[in-house]
């Protein structure tokens, strides 16, 4: 069997192992066949080495497969691009999308996904694309958000046309409560709040919805006056007490919440709920496709009820499933304790799907975009993995890293070199002062016979004799290919390698794992933030540089 045969045999034999657990002698064949067709020929044997790698990989931890998959490359066939969204009701250079995240947190993966789409959409139609900070809830939310927010988009790539706050456009609001009250679409509810719950269950009207128009303007008036005390009194819209859809049972179209808001101060008491803000935005803009996930797909009635109550030309809704990575939390409630307990670095810690924390793992924002809109528009709910996203980020990051060597977890050998060696790493020569020590990791030295010769990559090939190295003079390339530094000429590294933040639904302990060795001393001249590839160990960002140590963050 050849060498070039073994290798793609192994390698697609190690990927379905760690894929499903255990490799699977069928879906290995397919794999071996369709990257290396001539191998039909001689079925037979061709079929006896697959089951002999399939039963030693089967054997193997998960910590090893995923250690030796790391020398091995799979090249997807590229996919034939879909040419924009098919959008209905959509004309040239008349649409006009918004992208409307409350200011009540960091940005995420799912925001990213909203934001792509909406933007997308926008420029396929030669449209217009609005950031509107949906901020009408003043106990959540604060400017630091909003910049948050701002950054990310920038970062990702994503420009706007226009910037728009709903906050600043509560009179205009405000008018069309008025509105609906003289038309008797609305009615202001003071009844307590367990009534109103147990009036929606057993789907009966309250008192209040038949007190007089004139009652209730008044009524209004005093509570945008502030004259009313926060939980005495809603505004609610004149549903469908009967209806199946509990939405329209009388929903809440505004309340009264006296804390300051971040940006408009204490000039208002009465804030729009969600259902009818985004509807009188959405009108105020001429906004003709919104977009919102799957989860609001119930509250689609109430908006289009809205429009007629309100007079409002009837946009086209668009809905998409939401984007989350398994066991990577994107809900503020399970984060933030993570966050205040000290459990992850802060926001941008690389385990988390923030755009910080995204950014801070060395996910390029084009990785970002391809992997969020692969999704489309598709409803159907989707939870991928963190490799999925990883392996687009691969793709971008394979042609344009530098290449530099580090030695995890290693070991001093003593060897004949004691000058200034030359070696050339992907075409670029690097010189090294050897003292006559070097470094090799642990879990390469122990996989080492007596007197085996193996390779100090891209230097020399020599074996070790019980006490030092001895350079070893032979055409044949050794199997084994090391990575080594020069004990002498090195600086002390650590790279951070992130895991699933959760396991089973709770906070996973082992999901940070760090590695510390040394690397090349060429590695100084690396800047913060810039992407490179360790040799045999996965692609990393630089996160920081502090006297006589740099500290990387893994990324795929």
């Amino acid at each position: 069997m050849s060498n070039d045969l073994t290798s793609i045999i192994r390698k697609h034999a190690l990927k379905n192992a760690l894929d499903f657990g255990k490799a699977n002698i069928g879906s290995v064949v397919g794999k071996v066949i369709a990257e290396m067709p001539t191998c039909k020929s001689d079925m037979k044997t061709t079929m006896q080495n697959i089951n002999e790698i399939v039963n030693e990989v089967n054997k193997m931890t998960k910590d090893k497969i995923e250690s030796e998959l790391k020398n091995y490359s799979f090249i997807e066939k590229p996919k034939e691009e879909k040419k924009g969204f098919d959008i209905q009701n959509a004309e040239m250079g008349e649409v006009i999308t918004r992208f409307p995240p409350e200011p009540s947190g960091y940005p995420h993966i799912g925001h990213a996904k909203a934001a792509f789409l909406d933007y997308e959409i926008a420029k396929q139609f030669n449209g217009k694309f609005i950031l509107r900070f949906d901020d009408t809830n003043p106990e959540k939310e604060e400017q630091k958000f909003v910049e948050a927010i701002k950054e990310g988009l920038v970062w990702l790539g994503i420009k706007w046309d226009a910037e728009t706050y709903t906050s600043d456009n509560i009179e205009s609001i405000y008018a069309h409560c008025s509105g609906l009250i003289a038309r008797g679409y609305a009615y202001i509810c003071t009844c307590k709040q367990e009534q109103i719950s147990e009036l929606r269950t057993s789907m009966k009207e309250c008192s209040c919805r038949n007190k007089s128009i004139n009652e209730q303007e008044q009524t209004w008036d005093t509570m945008i006056q502030g004259k009313v005390k926060e939980g005495q009194a809603i505004l609610r819209f004149k549903g469908d007490m009967k209806s199946l859809n509990t939405v329209m049972r009388d929903p809440t179209l505004a309340r009264i919440i006296t804390k300051k808001h971040y940006r408009q101060g204490t000039k208002y008491k009465v804030w729009p709920s969600y259902d009818l803000a985004v509807v009188v935005m959405d009108a105020l803009e001429s906004i003709t496709h919104p977009a919102r996930t799957k989860e609001y797909e119930l509250r689609d009635e109430l908006y289009y009820a809205l429009c007629v109550a309100l007079g409002f030309k009837r946009p086209n809704l668009i809905g998409f499933s939401r984007l989350e990575i398994k066991n990577a939390p994107i809900s503020k409630r399970l984060l933030k304790p993570l966050v205040e307990e000290g459990k992850v670095d802060g926001w941008d810690d690389p385990r988390l799907p923030t755009l910080a924390g995204l950014k801070r793992r060395g996910v390029l924002p084009e990785a970002i975009r391809t992997f969020v809109l692969s999704f489309g528009l598709s409803k159907v709910e989707s939870e991928p993995t963190w490799e999925r996203l990883l392996v687009e980020n691969k793709k971008l990051l394979d042609p344009v890293a530098k290449h530099y060597f580090f030695v995890p977890d290693p070991i001093e050998l003593s060897t004949e070199h004691k000058n200034t060696v030359s070696y050339r790493i992907k075409g670029e020569e690097r010189k090294a002062k050897i003292n006559g020590k070097i470094y090799i990791s642990k879990s390469d030295f122990k996989n080492l016979t007596k007197d085996e010769v193996f390779a100090l990559k891209d230097l020399v090939f020599v074996k070790f004799d019980g006490k030092k190295l001895i350079e070893v003079k032979q055409n044949e390339i050794p199997e084994k290919k090391f990575q080594w530094v020069s004990a002498s000429d090195s600086l002390k590294c650590e790279v951070w390698i992130p895991h699933d933040l959760l396991e089973n639904g709770e906070y996973n302990k082992n999901s940070l794992e760090i590695a510390k060795g040394y690397c090349e001393s060429a590695c100084a001249n690396i800047k913060e933030g810039e992407m490179i590839q360790f040799e045999r160990f996965g692609f990393c960002r630089l996160d920081k540089k502090t006297k006589g140590k740099l500290y990387f963050v893994y990324s795929c």
